[in-house]
């Protein structure tokens, strides 16, 4: 009896850790399992379940301009559109080669889902502007919404508004050498473009020249 229980207490504590490293043993095993059965990966699940669950409150991304843009044959467009006079539909040929003297620029001019397109027809001998045109997406389909057939003009994107300038010639100018221009901004309101006031540019410093307001009349 006395060797029982002088080795009792060794006996006893060694089984106690016994029993505690089997349950530790056997937890783990369980753990290891139960991940397994989620068909999951272990610790690394951790991060895409994180990036999984912030998805949801993620804004989409708002269109790029990339996806605005959508191009246009500009010279098909200017032929099939009956608001192209004949005389500018006949200006509309080659100059070198195959390169038409068309002038493309496209932005959001009209708050429309994709870019409107800025077309400046110009003669071929010294590129002045014949025609400027606008075109807005209305259902897919490109629409004549802004022409100016007063040449010289050209037209342009500033900022979101459609600048025209209409070149004007003193006494004796000679075509390639005008005396200044009148700058209109544009803005779309209502459904078309409303002329702002007008401002007057002079080439020539000679007498004071620059930017001035353009007279009423």
């Amino acid at each position: 009896m006395r060797g029982l229980t002088g080795a009792g207490p060794d006996r006893v504590r060694g089984s106690t850790q016994a029993v505690i490293a089997a349950g530790t043993a056997l937890a783990a095993l369980g753990l290891f399992l139960a991940a397994c059965g989620s068909g999951g990966t272990g610790a690394r699940d951790e991060g895409p379940a994180r990036a999984s669950a912030m998805a949801g409150s993620v804004a989409s991304p708002s269109p790029t301009s990339v996806q605005r843009y959508r191009r246009v044959d500009v010279v098909e467009l200017l032929r099939n559109d009956p608001q192209v006079s004949e005389t500018v539909k006949r200006e509309l040929k080659p100059c070198d080669g195959d390169k038409y003297q068309v002038d493309v620029s496209y932005g959001d001019l009209t708050d429309a889902t994709v870019d409107d397109v800025v077309v400046n027809v110009m003669t071929c001998a010294d590129w002045v502007g014949v025609a400027s045109y606008v075109y807005r997406d209305e259902d897919g389909r490109f629409t004549n919404v802004f022409k100016s057939e007063d040449s010289p003009v050209y037209a342009e994107i500033d900022q979101g508004t459609l600048s025209v300038f209409r070149q004007y010639y003193e006494k004796d100018d000679p075509i390639s050498s005008p005396s200044g221009d009148i700058v209109t901004p544009y803005t779309w309101k209502g459904g078309r473009f409303v002329p702002g006031k007008p401002t007057r540019n002079e080439y020539s410093n000679a007498g004071g020249g620059g930017a001035q307001p353009a007279p009423d009349n």
